[in-house]
């Protein structure tokens, strides 16, 4: 097994030029096209790519970290142009109105609400166009699109969701149900999905899902706290966004320090469920112990 900071960097570079290369290939008209790849470019952890291939990578054994296959890629290109959609539009003034992403302008500051509005459509439709590339397996193909679909739509339910649960005391449960969609979902299909790549067998998925559910909401709640205890300018985001708009978060609900063990909890038992089924030195655990050190 490569080391993972060698393999995730390898991914993310491979990743990032076949975004330029996908982009520019739609021939968009301007400012739509500049907007488009601006928000697909302007930084970012590529955190649901490098799960994909982390999945794939931890089902496929006999991956030498070549270079990733094109269902692999186009599944990485899927997710990352659905996340990329959801940003723009989160940040618009009707949604929390971000003038900063990354530590630079949001899309709709540097292009405009209209072009910003239109790239988040355009992005949403490559996504599936992705999945739809006729170099894919038509039966993998479909199958991909069967897992990647709904959980597209559950992301929209959740922000919806989330937006009605401003400036009210959630509980715990609810807060849950929310970001299980909003946070949860997208990063369950990236899983999934790597795992489909690798012909993953159903107990293997199943585990997947396992890993999956527990890290997204590990994800949201470490997104919870360090809006709290980060700065600006380590974030790339304003810091604070949450209490500014008056929202029910983990640290709101349970403090720092719970809210800290929770998250533990949940990136612990998410690497059991990986350990269980696969063997203990592989690239998802690696990237759960990744995340758990993440500042920003």
């Amino acid at each position: 097994m490569m080391n993972f900071s060698v393999f995730s960097q390898q991914v993310i570079q491979s990743h990032e030029a076949d975004i330029s290369d996908f982009i520019n290939q739609q021939q968009l008209p301007e400012p739509l096209h500049s907007a488009s790849l601006y928000a697909m470019t302007n930084g970012g952890k590529r955190v649901r790519p490098l799960l994909i291939a982390s999945a794939f990578a931890t089902v496929n054994t006999n991956y030498q970290a070549d270079e990733l296959p094109i269902n692999v890629r186009q599944a990485m290109l899927a997710v990352e142009c659905l996340h990329g959609y959801s940003l723009v539009h989160d940040d618009l003034p009707s949604m929390d109105d971000d003038d900063l992403r990354r530590g630079k302008p949001t899309t709709h500051i540097a292009y405009g609400e209209a072009a910003a509005l239109l790239a988040g459509d355009v992005l949403q439709t490559l996504a599936f166009e992705a999945l739809a590339d006729t170099r894919l397996d038509k039966v993998q193909s479909a199958e991909l699109l069967a897992t990647f679909a709904p959980r597209a739509r559950r992301m929209v339910m959740g922000q919806m969701l989330d937006i009605n649960g401003e400036q009210r005391a959630l509980t715990q449960t609810e807060l849950e149900a929310i970001h299980r969609d909003k946070t949860g979902a997208l990063i369950e299909a990236a899983v999934l999905m790597g795992g489909i790549c690798a012909d993953a067998s159903e107990h293997q998925l199943s585990a997947l899902l396992s890993f999956a559910k527990n890290i997204g909401l590990a994800f949201q709640v470490q997104d919870d706290i360090l809006d709290v205890i980060g700065d600006t300018e380590q974030l790339g985001k304003r810091a604070g966004s949450d209490e500014k708009l008056d929202k029910s978060t983990y640290v709101k609900l349970l403090g720092v320090d719970a809210a800290k063990a929770y998250a533990q909890r949940l990136f612990d038992a998410a690497k059991e469920a990986i350990i269980n089924e696969f063997r203990a030195d592989n690239y998802l655990v690696s990237l759960a112990d990744w995340l758990w050190k993440r500042q920003k």
